[in-house]
């Protein structure tokens, strides 16, 4: 499975440099701490695979000293990297610059100029702002459970928002403690599976990720994980960013 998984994706990161950027969607929903370890462990896992990636972080504001995507949007060339061939992996601040795009109606293929040179652009910010940027798009952003008992309630609100204000049915990532052999459905997960069935009509059939971050089991479900997020992307389109001020 690993090696297929391997192969694939070298199939994927040749179309990728050839063609723009595809576009993959993660959806906060109040516990960074939990959500943040299996982010990088997916870029950590999409770099492996030979594929540049560009996180645009809708939690973190961007300023004069950590310049972000505002800065793109206003003057696209002054902050791109020189020698941007060589990135594989960077995080941006987008909190201002993702609210902007919000406000006048975001074309998200007004980013695959602007990332040219990556594979992916990954979208991390708050059911909210997702549900404004990516309204009835072909994209199924990524919503992670994790084993705290508040997870259920705050992953099943961003669900809703999600499904019924954007037409977005999630992935859902189930983080459980413990080994793969071990590991299985948790209190929040089979609570948000209740939850979604009972008031969405919504199946959720989560793919279950182990809390340990080495192991065999868990590289090949983290690999599983990143492919099914990389079929699930779309393809963002050559066009000029909207400049916003």
């Amino acid at each position: 499975m690993l090696e297929h998984g391997i192969n694939q994706a070298a199939g994927l990161q040749g179309m990728a440099l050839q063609m723009s950027p595809k576009l993959v969607a993660f959806a906060s929903h109040g516990n960074q701490q939990g959500e943040l370890p299996l982010l990088w462990s997916l870029c950590t896992t999409w770099v492996d695979m030979g594929l540049p990636v560009v996180v645009l972080d809708g939690h973190a504001s961007e300023s004069d000293q950590n310049p972000g995507l505002v800065h793109l949007m206003t003057d696209p060339m002054g902050h791109v990297p020189e020698d941007q061939d060589t990135v594989a992996w960077s995080v941006l601040p987008a909190a201002v610059g993702l609210a902007d795009l919000a406000g006048i109606g975001f074309n998200p293929d007004a980013l695959g100029d602007c990332f040219r040179k990556f594979a992916l652009v990954v979208l991390y910010a708050n059911a909210n702002v997702l549900s404004m940027l990516l309204k009835d798009r072909d994209l199924s952003p990524l919503l992670v459970v994790t084993p705290l008992k508040v997870s259920s309630l705050t992953a099943y609100q961003a669900m809703k928002q999600l499904l019924l204000e954007a037409g977005l049915h999630p992935t859902v990532a189930n983080i459980a403690v413990g080994s793969s052999k071990t590991a299985g459905m948790t209190e929040p997960i089979q609570n948000l599976q209740d939850c979604a069935m009972s008031f969405l009509g919504l199946t959720v059939k989560p793919i279950t990720v182990s809390a340990a971050n080495t192991g065999e089991a868990s590289h090949h479900e983290i690999n599983r994980l990143a492919l099914q997020l990389l079929e699930n992307a779309v393809f963002l389109e050559r066009h000029p960013i909207p400049r916003t001020h």
